[in-house]
């Protein structure tokens, strides 16, 4: 592969993530199998790649309601029925896996891949792993922080000599294989915490905000955050990369994409939630007012969804666009009409009018 050409980016990414929810479809009453489940993730990502989409990423849970708990093997299945699209955890939780296998999977993901591989790692709003794989969930900022310091070492150097707190000693340690990129790309995955962000500033890494419903505003403060640690550490402003992640949802009209998605967004809030016994509430006749532009939640017609990650921009300055379309057991046939509007209604005017304002031009968009 061209590493000259791998490097040149569109302006503005567009991606897709997913987290394989199984859940029963509100108006059947079936539930797909996981087999079927897994299947029709690859083919999301395989029509995304085609599409011109340029991100992919899998979300890591272990319950028997998600069907993705080894996200590098779904992402390797992935490597092999896609060309070009980056492929990434959304996110790894790092917490309670062990960096030195999480490095050896991506780099190995890498290879396989052609050098597509990348790393969100997080701390999870799901806490199974935790007693799953014997950590405790005192330690539970401790281990992320520990971890991703290796996780950067471990992409820095071939043989390493480290000691910490949860993890044995690394002495002379050969970390094989290496990636076929130079260092896989790394980000974090935050929620609202101004203290992962300046973390993830200071580190140099990538920032994804996972901003799910509500005003985009009051998440400004972390990319300012990030921004201000990461120059304070001396990082480079064009390595301080931001992503914004949502559900969302796109149909031809605002009223088809939102009849069409409310019944499996409340289906899927009410059958998976990291706590217990909290019901969604919001009746459809309130859903209309996520199609405005100021709510982050990106369902609507293909002008909405332009307004509002426009809208975000001007907010954060960020790079990376990704949404969850597939959630709540929503048939594959309207997954792929979404993936269809997002490349080549959305993409392309999202990405000329930021290009428009990155030259100087003043895009021409309507609120």
């Amino acid at each position: 592969m061209d590493n000259h050409a791998k490097e040149q980016v569109p302006e503005f990414e567009f991606g897709l993530y997913t987290l394989g929810d199984i859940v029963t479809d509100c108006h059947t009453g079936q539930r797909i199998s996981p087999q079927q489940r897994m299947k029709e993730v690859i083919e999301a990502a395989k029509l995304a790649d085609e599409a011109g989409l340029d991100v992919f990423g899998v979300g890591e849970h272990h319950r028997l309601d998600f069907v993705i708990s080894s996200v590098p093997v779904v992402l390797a299945a992935i490597s092999q029925v896609t060309k070009r699209i980056k492929l990434t955890s959304a996110t790894t939780v790092l917490s309670t896996i062990d960096p030195v296998r999480v490095f050896e999977d991506f780099a190995t993901l890498d290879l396989l891949s052609g050098g597509r591989a990348e790393i969100i790692s997080g701390r999870g709003a799901f806490l199974e792993s935790f007693p799953l794989f014997g950590y405790d969930m005192e330690d539970y900022k401790q281990l992320f922080t520990e971890n991703l310091e290796l996780l950067l070492q471990l992409n820095q150097r071939e043989v390493m000599n480290w000691q910490g707190n949860f993890r044995s000693p690394l002495k002379n340690a050969e970390i094989a294989p290496r990636p076929l990129q130079h260092k896989l790309p790394l980000w974090v995955g935050i929620g609202g915490s101004a203290d992962s962000a300046a973390q993830a500033g200071s580190l140099g890494v990538g920032m994804a905000i996972a901003i799910l419903s509500g005003s985009p505003e009051p998440f400004q403060n972390l990319a300012d955050t990030y921004r201000r640690r990461g120059a304070e550490a001396g990082h480079a402003a064009a390595d301080l990369k931001i992503a914004i992640t949502s559900h969302g949802y796109i149909a031809k009209t605002s009223q088809q994409a939102l009849d069409e998605y409310y019944p499996y967004y409340y289906s899927y809030r009410n059958a998976i939630s990291p706590q217990p016994g909290q019901e969604y509430r919001v009746p459809r006749s309130d859903f209309g007012r996520f199609v405005s532009p100021v709510n982050t939640l990106a369902v609507g017609s293909p002008q909405q969804i332009i307004e509002k990650i426009l809208y975000q921009h001007e907010l954060f300055g960020h790079n990376r666009f990704m949404t969850q379309l597939d959630i709540g057991g929503l048939p594959y046939a309207k997954v792929a009409a979404a993936i269809e509007l997002l490349a080549t209604e959305v993409a392309p005017v999202v990405r000329r009018e930021i290009a428009k304002k990155n030259s100087g031009i003043s895009p021409a968009r309507k609120l």
